[in-house]
């Protein structure tokens, strides 16, 4: 399988991001994604420096680059951005919002379809691989069982199948908001949020009364507070029909995380168990892991 690094979800400033990038330039990575996919205010890379920064890329890494959108479209603005990038006339590009579904395929150029796109079940698929969907990333809740019969659907539909990408690392998107959860914990309105957010390299834990950790806070986007891991599940991912894992990108350690994939992908054996959660893969709670829902 391939392996794809997906677009950085938090907000990093300008050096720290095209650093990372240069890091990455090296990794035996297949597909790289670059955009912003969260927040609009998060200006420190405009279009302009994203597809510049694929062009250094394919100066210094094999990797095939997409351009990723949106997910949340609010305004006139950002669907003219949103335009914009569809129209960049350079690379593919990850639809996350069925705006960008619906400009793409009147353009009839093919493009990813993202996590936040909600499709779980075949006709839906088929829907968007007539509209020009050529790669799928299931949404991050749906198990192996899920997407295995979404595809057998696909097929009986006489539909090609488009490639599966199978979110396998990272903290888990889950949810996005239309309120900046991350202005609020700093008591600042939404519209002067000042980029606090750059104040959170990888989100704001958010606990329990319990105190346990229950979610990751990302400006408007609530991610998952464990980190989600399915380099154990390996054969079953294999078995599933995904082409590629999408490992998401974290503020360190993810040349670790790149090799220990890719070592397995290259015939290491997967270990028994890894840290963080597996649940959703399973068909259980996200936050668990296999071990703790029985299944292992």
């Amino acid at each position: 399988m391939k392996l794809s690094l997906g677009p950085v979800l938090f907000y990093w400033d300008r050096q720290k991001t095209l650093d990372f990038y240069a890091d990455m330039a090296s990794q035996p990575l297949d597909v790289i994604y670059l955009g912003e996919t969260v927040c609009s205010k998060r200006r420190s890379m405009g279009l302009d420096d994203w597809i510049g920064l694929a062009r250094d890329l394919a100066g210094t890494s094999a990797a095939q680059v997409v351009l990723s959108g949106l997910t949340l479209v609010e305004a006139a603005s950002e669907l003219s951005a949103l335009r914009r990038l569809c129209d960049n006339g350079e690379l593919l590009v990850e639809a996350n919002d069925m705006g960008a579904v619906h400009y793409l395929s009147q353009k009839r150029l093919p493009f990813v379809g993202g996590p936040a796109l909600n499709l779980y079940n075949g006709h839906a698929l088929a829907e968007l691989v007539g509209s020009g969907m050529i790669r799928w990333v299931p949404p991050v809740e749906m198990s192996g069982a899920m997407i295995r019969s979404a595809r057998d659907q696909l097929e009986r539909l006489d539909v090609a199948v488009p490639e599966i990408e199978i979110f396998a690392y990272g903290h888990l998107p889950l949810a996005y908001s239309a309120r900046c959860f991350t202005a609020r914990a700093e008591n600042r309105p939404k519209d002067d949020c000042q980029f606090c957010c750059q104040n959170y390299p990888e989100g704001i834990p958010l606990l329990s009364q319990e105190g346990e950790a229950l979610f990751t806070i990302n400006g408007i986007q609530t991610l998952s507070a464990s980190v989600s891991n399915l380099l154990a599940d390996y054969p079953e991912l294999h078995a599933s029909g995904a082409a590629l894992l999408r490992l998401s990108p974290r503020a360190a350690g993810m040349t670790e995380v790149i090799a220990a994939f890719d070592a397995v992908r290259n015939g290491a054996l997967p270990p028994l168990a890894v840290e963080g959660c597996n649940g959703y893969w399973h068909g259980q709670p996200g936050m668990l892991r296999a071990e703790e829902a029985g299944l292992c």
